[in-house]
């Protein structure tokens, strides 16, 4: 846990916002309505999402991060 990399708050919720979106992924419309839009970015970087196409998706990476960290599941 001490060697993940920390997510700001916002980058947190960006995670699960994209959890919410199960395997359709989150549509990136135009990046300009995205205001979040940094930290998908931060988060593909970090390898816990992936840009597909027109949208984001989480890896296997992210779901691991997203229980561990958002909601807590040891």
């Amino acid at each position: 846990m001490w060697n993940d990399p920390y997510l700001e708050t916002c980058c947190r919720s960006a995670l699960h916002r994209l959890s919410l979106c199960d395997d359709r992924g989150r549509p990136d419309g135009t990046r300009a309505e995205l205001k979040d839009a940094r930290c998908l970015d931060r988060l593909e970087q970090l390898g816990f999402a992936v840009h597909v196409g027109d949208s984001y998706r989480m890896t296997e990476a992210g779901v691991a991060r997203h229980d561990r960290e958002i909601m807590k599941v040891a």
